[in-house]
C-alpha cells in the first residue's frame, strides 16, 4: 500500500505516515470485514457480540461483560443486544427480583449461523494476510504492542 500515492501527497515524515498507514489498514480491513457480514445481515460489532457470548461456553454474560470484551468501545452495546435479539441469535433474561440484573445468551439459532460467519470471516482474514508467515505475524504485533 502506498500510502502517498493514495492520499496524493509527497513524502511523509515516518511518524505521520505511519499513522496515515494504519489508519488506511484499519479502513481496508473494516470494509472486508462488512463485506464478509453483509450477507448475513449483520455488523462487525454484532458479530463480535455473538462471539463473546459463544467464549461464554453457554453461561451467561451481562452488559458490562460485553462492554468490556468489546473490540470496539465505541458500540452502544444495549442497541447491538436489541437487534440481535430481534434476529433470533440472543434471548435476554431480566431477573424479576432485581431488574438491573439483565443475562444475555446465545440462542440456538446464533449458534448456527455464527458457525457459518466465522468461517467466512476467517476466510477474509486468511486473505487478508496471506501474504505474512505466522513469524512475520508474531512481529507484527510485538511492534503493534508498543503503540501507546
Amino acid at each position: 500500500m502506498n500510502v502517498e500515492a493514495i492520499i496524493k501527497t509527497a513524502t511523509l515524515p515516518p511518524r505521520r505516515r505511519t499513522m496515515i498507514h494504519l489508519m488506511l489498514v484499519n479502513n481496508r480491513i473494516g470494509e472486508a470485514m462488512a463485506q464478509t457480514l453483509k450477507p448475513f445481515g449483520l455488523s462487525m460489532q454484532q458479530f463480535n457480540v455473538l462471539r463473546i457470548l459463544r467464549g461464554q461456553k453457554g453461561q451467561p454474560a451481562n452488559m458490562r461483560t460485553l462492554n468490556e470484551r468489546m473490540v470496539s468501545k465505541m458500540s452502544n452495546t444495549t442497541r447491538l443486544v436489541d437487534k440481535l435479539i430481534a434476529k433470533g441469535l440472543v434471548r435476554r433474561n431480566v431477573c424479576p427480583e432485581n431488574r438491573r440484573k439483565v443475562e444475555i445468551f446465545l440462542t440456538d439459532t446464533g449458534k448456527e449461523q455464527l458457525e457459518d460467519m466465522s468461517a467466512a470471516v476467517d476466510a477474509q482474514e486468511h486473505a487478508l494476510m496471506e501474504n505474512f508467515s505466522d513469524d512475520d505475524l508474531r512481529r507484527l504485533n510485538e511492534l503493534l504492542d508498543l503503540i501507546k
